[in-house]
């Protein structure tokens, strides 16, 4: 088994993650760190959620930094605002031992742009972005883009899912170093995502696939308990209750779902909260640092928030209801068995819907078992 040191990162940050409880390099960062370190290189890294994606592209990203160049150096674009955040506290995280500061600032929608806009005033090396609020900044000229050395995106399959393919090429054009390094991080490897390479990336691109075989962690253990409508919550109650010095998260389909369903819930004395669409940027933020903080035991969320729900410490992922599309359950169940852990997928199935289970097997190459409550 490699070390961090073996693969080349430095004291300082190997010290940080330490205090972070990260010791062990996982199989994409293995791969991918040394390819990375100290070399202008073009990168594919195909890995599903939950991999330790950030550790593989921050610490070689933090590494290229001149921290005494009060410049924007490194930019990473990533789908959605829970996600930039978390990518910005983690690489913040990452910096605690070093001698000079590296500033990272993220910039995302639902804050007010003129908060960003000062924030950015500052010497800032790194900016994490979503691609919308990146664009409006570029067009205010509160960031400018062209210099930057190493341009990564994150989650790209999430991103073109999401209708960002338009934005991602005018970021791709906006950024002009002849010396930049692109790193793309993906669960998939779709048509789209074979474009932007073809467009935007060297000849010589280096691939890099982890557990090619599998398109979910394979530390997740996969279950479905047959039921009604009626008796959802009941049986909802009876796994929490079973399971009451874990911590999970319960995905519905709809924003009413996830209300009505917290709602039950706490009159039922568990301490849960609620992340949907309808919630104000603010009101999100406490709920996710009362659920990382552990002051709320079980998450309640839309599949919109999936990708920012990142605590290691996470046992299983309850569904509700199934989602529709399949990327969805993929995302939905990677929120557990994080960090090398292992972790349930447990799906409630009405009469009708146990197709959705066959099909989510034979696309994704998983078992589901039965369990019983």
């Amino acid at each position: 088994m490699k070390t961090f040191s073996k693969l080349g990162i430095s004291g300082a940050y190997i010290k940080a993650l330490k205090e972070l409880n990260i010791e062990k390099p996982t199989e994409i960062q293995e791969a991918v760190i040394p390819r990375l370190l100290g070399k202008q290189v073009d990168l594919i890294g195909l890995a599903q959620t939950g991999t330790g994606k950030t550790v593989a592209f921050g610490l070689p990203m933090l590494h290229s930094i001149d921290a005494t160049k009060p410049e924007v150096q490194g930019l990473i674009i990533a789908p959605t605002r829970e996600l930039v955040q978390q990518i910005k506290k983690q690489l913040f995280k990452f910096t605690k031992y070093i001698e000079v500061p590296i500033f990272v600032e993220g910039v995302y929608g639902g804050e007010k742009i003129e908060r960003q806009m000062r924030r950015l005033r500052r010497p800032t090396h790194i900016v994490v972005a979503t691609p919308g609020r990146l664009l409006d900044l570029i067009a205010r000229r509160s960031i400018n883009i062209s210099p930057v050395k190493t341009l990564i995106l994150d989650e790209a399959d999430e991103m073109l899912s999401m209708g960002f393919k338009e934005d991602l090429n005018k970021i791709l054009k906006y950024n002009t170093s002849k010396e930049r390094n692109t790193w793309l991080f993906s669960a998939t490897m779709r048509s789209e995502i074979k474009q932007i390479v073809q467009d935007y990336m060297s000849p010589d691109v280096i691939k890099v696939e982890v557990n090619k075989h599998s398109v979910v962690n394979e530390n997740i253990s996969h279950h479905f308990i047959n039921t009604q409508i009626k008796d959802k919550v009941g049986l909802i109650t009876r796994i929490l209750h079973k399971r009451k010095k874990e911590r999970g998260v319960i995905f519905c389909r709809t924003k009413a779902g996830t209300q009505k369903l917290t709602e039950q819930l706490q009159a039922a004395g568990f301490a849960v909260g609620a992340l949907e669409g309808d919630m104000k940027q603010k009101e999100r933020d406490k709920v996710m640092r009362a659920f990382t903080k552990e002051r709320i035991q079980f998450l309640i969320s839309t599949d919109v928030f999936a990708r920012g729900i990142d605590v290691n410490d996470l046992t299983f992922v309850l569904h509700h209801q199934m989602p529709d599309q399949l990327d969805y359950y993929t995302h939905r169940s990677g929120r557990t068995a994080r960090a090398g852990k292992k972790g349930d997928s447990i799906a409630l199935i009405i009469p009708g819907e146990m197709q959705k289970v066959l099909d989510a097997q034979k696309m994704l190459g998983i078992t589901f078992r039965q369990m019983t409550v």
